[in-house]
C-alpha cells in the first residue's frame, strides 16, 4: 500500500532536515504506527504521504504508484484525520458531513450513519461550535471516512478524548482494518499503538530507529519472568520466578500450594518502556 525510500524533508530556512533518510513500507489491510515525541517527524512525514508537502527528496508509491504523479483523484482513495480538527463552526456537525460530502465524484457514507459510528447522533443538529473538543475530535473521524477510504491517515485519534471515547475510536479503527482498510497512524500515546497496530516504527530526531510488531517488541525486550503476589504469614509478599520450565519449578510449585495468589503475570515490558531502551530518549 505505501512503500517510501530514502524519505528525506527540510522546511524551508530549516537548518537540518525534519525528516532525514526514512524508509518503509506498509502493507495492504495492516495498521502501521509511527511512533514518537513531539518534533520526532511522524506528522511531517505523514504531510509528504498526503501530499501537503510535496518538495520532499526520495521515492514514495502509494497504491502502487509514484506519488508525484497523483492529482486530485488521489483524495477520493485516501482519508485524513488530523490530530487539530478543522470544521466549519457554524454549521452543525450533519450540515458539515454534508458539506464535505458533496466534494466527491463516489458514492459517499451516509452522514447520519456516520455520526452514530462515533457516538454523535444526539449531536448532529448541534452547531460545531458548541462541540468539545473531543466531540470535534469524533466529528473530524467520521468527515475522513465520508468516502470510504482504502487508506485512512490518523493523527493522534484519541487526543482530548475520555476514556469511554477513546476506547470507541480504537474499536472503530479495528472494524476498519477487518473491512480491509490499511490505516496509518501517528501518536505518541504507546498504549494506542499497542491496542491497535500491527506494526510500529520507533521515530527519533527524523529517523526510522527500530521496527516491528508490537508483541515481538515485547517479547524480545521483555523480562522473561513471572512475578506473583502472595499472601505469606499475613504479609503480602512478590516472588520471581523464570518463566522457562514454569511448570517444573518447585519453588513456585510449592508457593502455589502453601500461599493464597492474589495476583499473577509475566514481566512484559511495555511499548513505551522500549522505546526508551532502544532510542535513549523519552516521549515527552
Amino acid at each position: 500500500m505505501i512503500e517510501v525510500r530514502d524519505l528525506v524533508f527540510t522546511y524551508h530556512g530549516a537548518a537540518q532536515p525534519a525528516v532525514r533518510g526514512v524508509s518503509f513500507d506498509v502493507a495492504d489491510g495492516e495498521i502501521f504506527g509511527f511512533l514518537g515525541p513531539s518534533g520526532a517527524g511522524k506528522s511531517t512525514t505523514q504531510k509528504v504521504l498526503i501530499r501537503l508537502l510535496k518538495t520532499y527528496a526520495g521515492e514514495v508509491r502509494i497504491f502502487g504508484r509514484d506519488l508525484r504523479t497523483w492529482g486530485d483523484d488521489y483524495f477520493e482513495r485516501v482519508g485524513v484525520s488530523f490530530e487539530l480538527p478543522r470544521h466549519y463552526q457554524k454549521l452543525t456537525a450533519l450540515e458539515n458531513l454534508r458539506l464535505f460530502a458533496s466534494l466527491y465524484r463516489g458514492k459517499t457514507e451516509e452522514p447520519m450513519a456516520l455520526l452514530a459510528r462515533v457516538g454523535l447522533e444526539g449531536d448532529a443538529h448541534t452547531r460545531v461550535s458548541q462541540f468539545s473538543k473531543g466531540m470535534q475530535m469524533r466529528l473530524n473521524l467520521a468527515r475522513a471516512l465520508l468516502h470510504r477510504p482504502a487508506l485512512l491517515f490518523l493523527d493522534e485519534p484519541t487526543s482530548g478524548l475520555d476514556p469511554v471515547n477513546a476506547r470507541k475510536v480504537k474499536a472503530l479503527a479495528l472494524d476498519l482494518k477487518r473491512r480491509g482498510v490499511t490505516i496509518f497512524l501517528t501518536t505518541h500515546d504507546m498504549q494506542v499503538a499497542d491496542d491497535l497496530c500491527d506494526r510500529v516504527a520507533f521515530m527519533v530526531d527524523g529517523r526510522i530507529i527500530h521496527s516491528d510488531a508490537p508483541r515481538a517488541l515485547k517479547l524480545r525486550h521483555g523480562e522473561q519472568q513471572v512475578q506473583v503476589e502472595a499472601r505469606c504469614n499475613g504479609a503480602l509478599e512478590r516472588y520471581r520466578f523464570p518463566l522457562a520450565g514454569l511448570g517444573q519449578n518447585e519453588a513456585f510449585l510449592t508457593m502455589l500450594r502453601n500461599h493464597p495468589v492474589e495476583t499473577l503475570h509475566t514481566q512484559e515490558a511495555t511499548l513505551e518502556d522500549i522505546f526508551v531502551q532502544v532510542t535513549g530518549r523519552s516521549l515527552v
